[in-house]
């Protein structure tokens, strides 16, 4: 064989072997490397996808909660719009006034309660209003398009919003299509959410029935 020839053949053959060597050796990107990348990733976005799942569940969950107790005032106020007189279920008995209300309300219906509205047996507590408190009125229709709106809670309290028509079953259409609006502060005592005031809000006014209940204390001294 030519000098030249056999010196071309043994480096051709050892360039061969040395690039057999490396491709066995070096990590292929496509194979091991970016699966690599990728499973990483995949798994820190499943792990960010569950943490806010479970922020998103306790957001709503924890607006749901703050309405519950405007929710069972409003389906007692609307059983008892729908209902006989005999059959009216009473916001502020004890157990719905523990349940419901704030310790501060409480307190205060309990001494303006001292004051009934109406002669009560034997001078007992009873009433100090006189008139449906969610709607303030006397009178009324079954209540309709009732609906209940949690706000953006602020200093510890949050105003959820109820509106509805009471005077559905008039004939003037003005006033069957006037909507009511009330608004309850809901506080948080005790892990659990309560009302602590309640606000009529109409033509620009807004009263409350927490300073109601101390004025009606305060001049029955």
């Amino acid at each position: 064989m030519d000098e030249n020839l056999e010196r071309y053949s043994i480096a051709a053959a050892e360039r061969k072997a040395r690039a057999t060597i490396f491709a066995i050796a070096k990590p292929r990107c496509g194979d091991n490397l970016r699966p690599h990348i990728n499973q990483g990733f995949s798994t820190t976005m499943r792990t960010m996808m569950i943490a806010l799942s479970f922020s998103l569940f306790a957001t709503v969950a924890g607006a749901a909660d703050v309405s519950e107790p405007v929710r069972q005032v409003m389906d007692m106020t609307k059983a008892n719009w729908e209902s006989v007189d005999a059959d009216w279920k009473y916001m502020f008995d004890p157990e719905p006034l523990a349940k419901l209300f704030s310790k501060r309300f409480q307190a205060a219906y309990k001494e303006a309660a001292k004051h009934p509205a109406y002669d009560t047996e034997n001078n007992e507590p009873g009433d100090p209003f006189g008139y449906d408190v969610v709607t303030n009125s006397q009178d009324g229709c079954p209540l309709q398009d009732i609906a209940i709106k949690p706000g953006a809670a602020r200093d510890g309290m949050t105003d959820v919003v109820v509106s509805f028509k009471m005077w559905t079953c008039i004939d003037d259409a003005q006033i069957k299509d006037a909507v009511s609006e009330v608004h309850f502060d809901v506080v948080i005592e005790s892990g659990k959410p309560v009302i602590d005031d309640m606000h009529h809000v109409a033509e620009g006014e807004r009263d409350s029935v927490y300073a109601e209940m101390q004025s009606l204390a305060k001049d029955a001294q």
